[in-house]
């Protein structure tokens, strides 16, 4: 299992997301070389895919991926920076718009199509939000929150570590899933394999905000390896993942 981004991209290595297909799982519970996804990339293409494959973001649709991350996902030397007394609040970087990540967003979300990458980084240590806005006039037409949230239901349906949450912001301010009722926390599945997936909609206005919440040191690397490790093993993939 590979870590870096040398091989992701690469197709005579697995990528490892095995919630990206049926397929996908099979292929990696035969694999010998399997490439670990990147943390943004795995909220982008667990949210998109769905939606292309069921055709509901056409392929080509030029997408933007906002996202925030905890300090770690910047390795030692940025951990080092934020673990101080002298440091910003908040970040934004990759601004040159060739981050390393983009290439497997454009080719495992099915898309095609490189999206504007915008990531961020705060002073919390771990965790994440990846957010992808989107209007409909991009969509299939008819299309509504309700659809995209029934497709990646369906998508999901029989997945251990991927949820979807209650579509709509008043339905997930109710489940309690909110700060404070009001704010979409980035570390709360802190030390965890699990992703959760949300469907912010406004079928009236005709745009939408899909997000997914993550560990960016769990299901968006560790976790992910030892579920592709225990896949390939070919034992109980929530071996040493589950509390």
């Amino acid at each position: 299992i590979d870590a870096s981004t040398a091989f992701r991209v690469d197709d005579t290595w697995d990528y490892g997301f095995p919630e990206l297909s049926k397929e996908q799982r099979e292929k990696l519970s035969k694999s010998k070389r399997i490439s670990n996804p990147g943390c943004y990339p795995t909220g982008f293409i667990g949210l998109t895919r769905p939606l292309v494959d069921a055709g509901i973001i056409p392929e080509g649709t030029p997408l933007t991926v906002n996202a925030i991350s905890g300090y770690s996902g910047g390795g030692k030397a940025l951990m080092e920076i934020f673990e101080t007394d002298d440091h910003e609040p908040w970040g934004a970087y990759g601004l040159s718009l060739t981050h390393k990540h983009l290439p497997e967003m454009a080719k495992y979300s099915n898309l095609g199509k490189t999206p504007i990458f915008q990531p961020q980084i705060a002073t919390f240590d771990q965790g994440m939000v990846v957010s992808v806005p989107l209007h409909y006039a991009w969509l299939k037409p008819g299309t509504t929150g309700a659809d995209m949230h029934a497709a990646l239901c369906e998508y999901y349906k029989d997945s251990t570590f991927i949820k979807v949450m209650p579509l709509g912001e008043d339905a997930v301010k109710e489940a309690g899933l909110f700060e404070r009722g009001a704010f979409l926390r980035p570390d709360t599945l802190k030390n965890t394999n699990k992703m959760e997936l949300f469907v912010f909609a406004n079928d009236e206005v005709g745009t939408a905000v899909l997000c997914a919440r993550l560990d960016n040191l769990g299901k968006g690397a560790s976790g992910a390896a030892v579920q592709n490790l225990n896949i390939a093993l070919g034992i109980d993939e929530t071996t040493g993942l589950m509390d």
